[in-house]
């Protein structure tokens, strides 16, 4: 029996969370020659989670968690509301490694994991094998049921509802890069089944920079059940202009289960950010939205302050703070990849 079948669905993230997971970051390689300057911004990021909900945290022994603790009681953490877990990883991108929770309010099991297979955006960054196995650990740790779909799927590259409908992006998951032998309808068959969702809504583009080959968590983000949020590039000299234009035009022609056209508010992509002749995936859609507010990447640039009263506008219950990714970009991540919700329930 699938999820879907079992009656169990993945929540919107604007939906109440038990508890946020992390892996704290190690790997140098994904921030070469500059992987100390992260820390500062993400314990803050930490501060900010462990104000409404629990924060979860991999390390790969205990040196590793001394170290984080270090950082986190140096930011202000609350350390109360912070559980560390032996659980190696390769890297620290939660978002694609991380387990997928499914609930069913009804169910006497009322919340699964769906561990999807996992191969670093298509194999792009060897190896990746406790990468993989970490929604597993996460199961076993917590005691909960494991689904095992046996295809290749990343947190970050669909976006969620929570009334059955899912969006992502033909660049990232019909590239044969994951799965090749499965063709679209195959592909909207497992995130049915896998996600419980009805209804697969599909842009074609991602942004330049992204080596996840257009995640949506970069370019279109849910904000409630009938609205989005897309990035748009205001300069038409630019090589996101294109793109990111495509995709608004393929989202106005969308329709929700209910028969709704999407409510779509523009959000501005941020000042192009380059370090070492790269430029880098910076945008304001790779927000976190947690219970109490909704923690947003900022790059230094005059059109953060733009871009987080949009987003105050559109979640007025919570906190809109803005947090500079300007270092952590280089990872060619922000927060949303970083992070993974486990709903309440």
């Amino acid at each position: 029996m699938t999820p879907r079948q079992a009656g169990y669905y993945f929540p919107a993230e604007f939906a109440r969370h038990s508890a946020t997971w992390l892996s704290w970051p190690h790997k140098e390689a994904s921030w070469p020659g500059k992987i100390e300057s992260i820390y500062p911004y993400y314990a803050q990021f930490v501060m900010e989670l462990a104000k409404g909900e629990e924060v979860c945290i991999n390390v790969a022994d205990e040196a590793m968690k001394a170290f984080a603790l270090g950082h986190l009681q140096a930011a202000g953490v609350d350390l109360e509301m912070v559980r560390f877990f032996l659980h190696p990883t390769n890297d620290a991108w939660c978002r694609d490694h991380g387990p997928a929770f499914l609930v069913n309010p009804a169910a006497a099991q009322k919340k699964v994991i769906v561990d999807w297979n996992y191969n670093a955006w298509g194999n792009k960054y060897p190896p990746y094998d406790l990468d993989d196995d970490i929604p597993t650990h996460i199961g076993r740790a917590l005691g909960l049921p494991v689904y095992y779909p046996g295809i290749i799927m990343e947190g970050g590259s669909v976006e969620f509802n929570g009334k059955g409908t899912v969006l992502t992006s033909t660049c990232c998951l019909l590239n044969p890069n994951r799965n090749p032998a499965l063709g679209r309808d195959e592909i909207e068959g497992y995130l049915r089944d896998y996600y419980g969702v009805e209804q697969v809504l599909w842009v074609k583009e991602g942004i330049v920079g992204d080596d996840t080959d257009g995640h949506i968590d970069d370019t279109v983000r849910f904000v409630d059940e009938d609205t989005v949020v897309t990035v748009v590039e205001e300069n038409k000299g630019d090589e996101n202009y294109e793109l990111l234009q495509e995709n608004l035009e393929d989202l106005s022609r969308m329709r929700l289960l209910n028969g709704k056209q999407l409510n779509i508010v523009e959000l501005p992509m941020p000042d192009a950010v380059v370090y070492e002749d790269q430029r880098l995936p910076a945008s304001y859609a790779n927000f976190y939205i947690a219970n109490e507010s909704v923690i947003v990447p900022t790059y230094r640039c005059d059109k953060d302050e733009k871009a987080l009263r949009i987003l105050q506008d559109c979640f007025p219950a919570r906190r809109v703070v803005g947090i500079d990714s300007t270092e952590i970009i280089w990872g060619l991540g922000s927060f949303h990849c970083l992070s993974q919700q486990e709903p309440f329930v």
